[in-house]
């Protein structure tokens, strides 16, 4: 769990350095609270808007997927003040960044 919690964490940080002009956590080691809000949001509110959603998800082609994880996101920056996400498509972005640097670090742990 520490693992996961560590993994989580970097990934968190560096999606924050790849997206920084939209991006903002302050001060930094505030995103190991990032990746436990999200976490926590994603493991409770994201599967029952997935559920609710499931019609405007098969019409979209599964895109409509990409809205539900940037309502995850700008939720979380709506939760801590120390992490900003100054719009819609800075959160979109950061969930698909964030979503292939939580695989790039999954591969370095070898997890």
């Amino acid at each position: 769990m520490i693992i996961n919690l560590i993994a989580s964490t970097l990934a968190v940080l560096l999606t924050t350095w790849i997206l920084s002009s939209g991006v903002h956590i302050e001060p930094w080691w505030h995103a190991i609270f990032v990746a436990i809000v999200l976490g926590f949001i994603n493991a409770i509110v994201r599967p029952v808007l997935k559920v609710l959603a499931l019609p405007l998800t098969v019409i979209t082609l599964g895109l409509f997927i990409l809205v539900i994880n940037a309502l995850m996101v700008m939720l979380c920056a709506w939760f801590l003040g120390s992490f900003t996400v100054d719009g819609f498509w800075w959160a979109v972005a950061f969930s698909v960044v964030l979503s292939i640097m939580t695989w790039l670090v999954n591969l370095v742990f070898g997890r």
